[in-house]
């Protein structure tokens, strides 16, 4: 199975060492012979070895220098694709298949989550871990901490966000999908004339942190990547004075107690807030899309036992927090 999906005959199998298709699966990500050697628990010069051995076999230089560093060949791009299939599906044949008893677990599960998620989904997940497996431990990751590659490694066991783009060999669920509302201060004057002219008349907190990795800075003229909002607005041929761009959500939740200023934020954030009386919660004057939450996980994880039993908990608490 595996010589099929690399397109490798019974000819030439005796010079492969299968080994060394992780080591290719590594350099091709990392595209640096030092940072796959590390990666790896190998030294450089065992790592440069087998890079020898796997152009020698292929009968292709794999990595080549340019301008820009270490860059794959055409050959090894096609590849790798393929390489990392037949990794991944190693990994899951080998891994063993044990019973998962949650009340006896002592077992961390990492999680990268927005504090939308926070906020949100993951109060009623701790009280669920509470009652049920009370040894489980979390560790909660931002999005800043995560990259595709270390989720793709199952280095991370779940990732909890929106998600403009995800690769195609994730595993993905829909958890809710999520309206938008206003926050605006109960003195607020905009309250006596709720309309459009009168939201785009005060200045607008954003907030937003969609995927993963490390942020960039935001201005007004990037409507593009503003989110759902500002793509709304700019539907309709308008546009928001953001004054406050932040990717915190409690912040914001903060924000709308300053009597300038209006927080537009999905739904469900706003429970947080629903007694707080110097805040009204409004709907916006005009239509927004709403917003999907997704959890993602590797396709290395997709038959733990533990993994699952933490994803369809997790599910039927999100199925029952939208209702």
């Amino acid at each position: 199975m595996i010589l099929y999906i690399l397109g490798i005959n019974s000819v030439n199998i005796t010079r492969l060492d299968l080994n060394l298709l992780l080591s290719l699966d590594v350099v091709l990500t990392e595209c640096n012979v030092t940072k796959a050697a590390e990666i790896m628990g190998i030294s450089q010069p065992a790592m440069s070895n087998s890079l020898r051995r796997l152009r020698k076999y292929f009968n292709d230089p794999i990595l080549i220098r340019t301008s820009e560093g270490m860059t794959p060949t055409p050959r090894a791009q096609e590849l790798q694709p393929l390489v990392r299939k037949v990794v991944a599906m190693a990994e899951v044949a080998l891994q063993p298949k044990e019973e998962f008893n949650p009340a006896q677990s002592s077992r961390i599960f990492r999680i990268m989550a927005s504090d939308y998620s926070e906020v949100t989904l993951l109060p009623a997940v701790l009280k669920m871990l509470r009652v049920q497996a009370p040894g489980i431990k979390l560790d909660i990751m931002t999005p800043s901490d995560v990259s595709f590659h270390a989720v793709e490694q199952g280095k991370v066991d779940l990732i909890i966000n929106r998600f403009d783009t995800l690769p195609l060999s994730f595993h993905q669920l829909n958890l809710w999908e999520d309206s938008f509302s206003c926050l605006v201060k109960a003195t607020n004057p905009v309250l006596n004339n709720w309309s459009m002219e009168g939201y785009l008349s005060c200045k607008h907190v954003w907030v937003s942190k969609t995927g993963m990795g490390v942020g960039v800075g935001m201005t007004n003229k990037n409507t593009q990547r503003l989110g759902w909002v500002d793509e709304a607005l700019r539907a309709l041929g308008q546009f928001r004075e953001i004054a406050i761009f932040t990717r915190h959500y409690q912040a914001a939740l903060m924000f709308a107690e300053q009597e300038h200023l209006i927080v537009t934020v999905p739904t469900m954030a706003t429970k947080a807030v629903r007694h707080n009386k110097e805040v009204v919660i409004k709907r916006p004057p005009f239509e927004i899309p709403p917003m999907r939450l997704k959890m993602v996980w590797s396709p290395l994880l997709q038959n733990d036992t533990g993994h699952n039993w933490m994803r369809q908990s997790i599910k039927k608490i999100a199925a029952g927090l939208s209702k």
